[in-house]
């Protein structure tokens, strides 16, 4: 006696079913690794294009890789790399990287501690900053200036206004 004869109709697709279900898990890992496999290669060409951006002068993408850099997210973790990539792009004038380069020298990451050129560059975020960000970029700019003398927060001010963009 057949298995459909045996538990009907549905009990055979059942039993059929089954069978198949090892050639179905291999298709379906197949499946996910050939998505991540074009993840991955999207990912790649991503970062290539902003690394070839940077490497151009373009600030947004000179900040984006400096991130990338400070996060590990995409290229191997180096605060030092954050750090070259965030100074090239807060010379051109990007507030982004003017505030993330201030933090670094506030904590000393991939730069020496240097509360001085902090508030400088987080002196000229704040001043530069999209109307979203500003009151964020003043706070931290006050909590650095809270940390200097006199003197040193003279110096910093100085610094920030004396600031030019330039280009590459």
């Amino acid at each position: 006696m057949s298995t459909t004869a045996r538990t009907g109709v549905a009990g055979g697709l059942a039993g059929r079913a089954c069978a198949w279900l090892p050639v179905i898990g291999v298709i379906l890992l197949a499946a996910q690794a050939s998505a991540a496999d074009i993840g991955s290669r999207r990912a790649a060409a991503g970062i290539n294009g902003i690394f070839a951006r940077a490497e151009r002068g373009d600030p947004r993408a000179e900040t984006m890789l400096g991130y990338m850099y400070y996060t590990g997210n995409g290229v191997a973790q180096s605060y030092a790399a954050a750090a070259d990539w965030y100074t090239r792009s807060a010379h051109q004038g990007d507030p982004d990287a003017q505030y993330l380069l201030g933090l670094m020298y506030d904590k000393g990451l991939g730069v020496d501690l240097d509360v001085i050129r902090a508030y400088k560059w987080l002196n000229l975020a704040a001043a530069h900053a999209p109307r979203g960000n500003r009151e964020a970029y003043v706070r931290i700019r006050d909590a650095v200036a809270g940390k200097m003398t006199s003197d040193q927060l003279v110096i910093g001010q100085k610094l920030a206004v004396e600031f030019i963009p330039t280009r590459p």
